[in-house]
């Protein structure tokens, strides 16, 4: 019989993180995962291909870019995490790590990705990786207290990684790299306003000017609906560039009809309900999963 916190006697000792795990935690492994499974549809996307190793190489140090990142962000935001409730549990806002610690497993993977990346792939790669790197921790990180128009600078270093995907086996930036980079930067949008709808209170404690909490909630519902839909026009725009299939384009446009109508039920819902922001949040992970999982097995 498994104990758990409720049954356990007030006795028994809450277990703490280790010091490992908390330092692991500086760099959001599971958006990590997000990065290599969207930079990977880049490569798969690209015609030609790099050996496996290369490939293994590649993504490895783009992940670690994207650590570096995080980490940074973990440092820069460290006093405000405190102040929201899903992160003032995270390593720095809690104590159990010096904040220096932070900016350690920041340099330390920087240094090790884009020589990495530049190996394993090409300068142009490094550079771009480069650029996501610093428009995210210089831009990005500080905008969100000052601007809504963070949302938009902020999906541009999450478009990135499928362009690296590209360019990491063509070695130059082609429209078909563009097109799937835009379809990440679309995505975006309506993702993290639902996020922003979710969490409101903890936004606004933390002093985040985000969208919802700036504009109205038929404008806020508006720019989504807007997005989702550019979303969709984007991912069809890639038959016409001669990389994807039928398979891939039936999907595409089930997906679409799938996101639009979750977003669109906005539209009939109250003000700020959050049953809506999760439906949005969920439908858009199943919308990227279920899409670039098509797109690995139906390129040309």
């Amino acid at each position: 019989m498994t104990i758990t916190a409720e049954t356990s006697s007030p006795m028994s000792p809450t277990p703490q993180p280790s010091a490992l795990r908390d330092l692991v935690s500086l760099t959001k492994p599971r958006l990590s995962g997000l990065v290599i499974f969207t930079a990977g549809g880049g490569m798969l996307l690209a015609p030609g291909g790099l050996s496996p190793a290369r490939t293994a190489l590649t993504l490895l140090a783009t992940s670690a870019i994207v650590g570096a990142a995080n980490s940074f962000n973990c440092y820069l935001e460290r006093d405000l995490d405190r102040h929201m409730e899903r992160t003032a549990t995270r390593p720095l806002p809690a104590g159990r790590l010096n904040p220096s610690s932070a900016l350690w497993v920041g340099a330390v993977l920087s240094l090790l990705a884009f020589p990495g990346l530049w190996l394993a792939s090409n300068a142009l790669t490094a550079v771009l990786g480069l650029l996501g790197l610093l428009s995210y921790v210089l831009v990005y990180t500080p905008m969100k207290q000052r601007s809504p128009l963070a949302l938009w600078v902020g999906a541009i270093p999450g478009a990135i990684p499928p362009l690296m995907g590209w360019t990491a086996v063509r070695d130059r930036i082609e429209p078909a790299g563009l097109v799937l980079a835009f379809v990440l930067f679309a995505w975006q949008i309506p993702h993290f306003i639902a996020i922003g709808f979710a969490g409101l209170k903890d936004y606004e404690r933390a002093g985040h000017k985000i969208l919802p909490l700036v504009a109205t909630d038929r404008a806020t519902k508006l720019h989504a609906l807007l997005w989702t839909a550019l979303l969709v026009i984007s991912t069809l725009m890639l038959k016409p560039l001669g990389v994807t299939g039928w398979i891939f384009d039936t999907t595409a446009m089930v997906l679409g009809a799938f996101f639009l109508a979750r977003v669109a039920r906005g539209f009939v819902r109250p003000a700020g309900d959050k049953l809506w922001a999760r439906h949005v949040f969920f439908g858009s992970l199943i919308y990227l999963t279920v899409l670039f999982g098509v797109l690995a097995i139906d390129t040309h």
